[in-house]
């Protein structure tokens, strides 16, 4: 046989190749793994992330990884719910380009649109620093993670948390009653290690109770068509969904 193919042979080889990895691309930036795989990034981003919770990047990768019972789980509340069902066909996106913000802050005070702006202007945050899905094997519940990372700001406003460390091991508890994603679970366990005596005796005594209390009462936190529900009150939002007024 010959030692060496034609540049045609070589490019049709590399065409066919080509066109199987984006067969199994199930979404732009997905990146296939096995089980093995998954577990190494589950356990090295584990690792990272209880070193230094503000790395966001590997607290999304642990999401992914470990979120194959969880996600399912959400998924199916959501096509079981009228306003979820609609989140899942159309597929909203929280990012700069499809937020009206002038129009946001223009809105009344304590309504969900301002307070939202006012929320990510006091804390300088934006919603586009949320890392797209990589590693989540199914095109739908890759949008589902995508969808409870954009809103999770939403979150701190709705329950009035700011994004220091208290605040967010605050939200990662209610999160973590609401979706039972691992990462969720992990954070909220191993958040308070990073906190002084002073703020662990508040969590513990009045902002983990009122946290479960707000997760187990309220309803499905994806099943809220966020975009649609700017003008609405934030104390009306919150009595809706069921979340208890904050202490």
């Amino acid at each position: 046989g010959r030692a060496c193919l034609s540049r045609t042979e070589l490019r049709a080889r590399d065409g066919r190749s080509g066109e199987e990895e984006m067969s199994y691309q199930l979404y732009p930036g997905h990146i296939p793994t096995n089980p093995l795989q998954k577990a190494l990034l589950a356990a090295g981003s584990a690792v990272m992330a209880l070193y230094d919770p503000y790395r966001h990047d590997m607290v999304a990768v642990l999401g992914e990884t470990t979120g194959c019972l969880a996600l399912p789980s959400l998924r199916d509340k959501m096509k079981h719910h009228p306003e979820g069902y609609r989140i899942l066909q159309e597929r909203p996106r929280i990012r700069l380009s499809t937020l009206d913000m002038a129009r946001l802050r223009g809105l009344p005070p304590g309504s969900l649109g301002r307070e939202y702006v006012q929320f990510l202007e006091d804390n300088k945050v934006s919603p586009d620093t949320r890392m797209p899905p990589k590693f989540v094997d199914d095109e739908e519940l890759a949008y589902v993670i995508q969808r409870y990372r954009e809103v999770h700001d939403l979150m701190h406003t709705l329950l009035g948390m700011p994004t220091n460390m208290l605040g967010e091991v605050v939200v990662k508890w209610f999160e973590a009653v609401q979706t039972g994603l691992p990462m969720c679970v992990l954070g909220a366990a191993f958040g308070p290690l990073h906190l002084s005596t002073r703020k662990l005796q508040v969590l513990a005594t009045q902002l983990v109770p009122w946290a479960i209390r707000s997760g187990r009462n309220a309803s499905c936190i994806l099943n809220i068509y966020y975009e649609q529900r700017w003008e609405q009150p934030v104390e009306s939002l919150r009595e809706e969904i069921g979340i208890l007024p904050p202490p």
